[in-house]
């Protein structure tokens, strides 16, 4: 098991990676871990869902990149319990929106669940819709290059910013006679509350390159600080 600490900030923040590695979750946990560094967050950094277990330790925001996998049910528990007290939550992409298929609670806390992406990695355009909410404030609408995501999505999340799907008969749904025909607004980022915990996701962070983009690195930096309570 690997664990690393960084000694510095305010608030404190619990990142846990693992899962499917072609989303690279270590990668980007690090890269997003700086980012919080440079913000003044204290960051702690594990590699096994058995953190949800292993301390008491008060954290400000819980932030998880773990794609798909299972999750066991005092790990579950403990981490839904934080977050109903008071504990943040963030994540991105697949890390956080395709956890634990089969934990429905689970995806109520985060808001969305993956469905299918009706291509591999290509341009789409990122539109900001709440342009005076913190989170996005002062960005403005951008490209970016990477996995598309189809989400099942809970009407009672606050959406701060949707990208246009589109695609031909065999990647989209709502098809009639092999046309499509309604382009969907798909949610992208959004923020929600559990209890007394806010959560914040966003489904951009197929890999590293897309924190390249500095919209993209913003957006997640700005989402994880307003989950812990900024």
């Amino acid at each position: 098991m690997k664990f690393i600490m960084y000694n510095w900030g305010v608030k404190k923040a619990l990142m846990v990676y693992g899962g499917w590695e072609r989303h690279e979750p270590e990668r980007t946990t690090h890269k997003i871990a700086e980012g919080l560094r440079a913000r003044d967050f204290k960051v702690e950094i594990f590699d096994t869902l058995d953190s949800y277990l292993l301390n008491d330790s008060q954290y400000d925001v819980i932030v998880q990149n773990w794609t798909m996998g299972e999750i066991k049910p005092d790990q579950l528990k403990w981490l839904l319990e934080r977050i109903q007290s008071g504990t943040g939550f963030a994540g991105w992409h697949g890390g956080a929106g395709d956890s634990f298929r089969n934990e429905p609670e689970y995806q109520f806390m985060v808001g969305g669940q993956f469905v299918y992406h009706p291509a591999e990695i290509k341009p789409f355009k990122i539109q900001i819709v709440e342009p005076e909410d913190p989170i996005v404030k002062g960005l403005k609408d951008f490209e970016v290059t990477s996995e598309q995501y189809y989400m099942h999505v809970d009407p009672g999340n606050d959406v701060l910013a949707v990208s246009q799907l589109s695609g031909n008969s065999e990647q989209l749904p709502g098809k009639v006679n092999g046309h499509v025909e309604n382009e969907l607004n798909m949610p992208v980022a959004w923020k929600k509350m559990y209890g007394r915990g806010r959560v914040f996701y966003s489904s951009i962070g197929h890999s590293l390159a897309d924190f390249d983009v500095p919209e993209v690195l913003e957006l997640t930096l700005r989402g994880i600080a307003w989950a812990a309570g900024d």
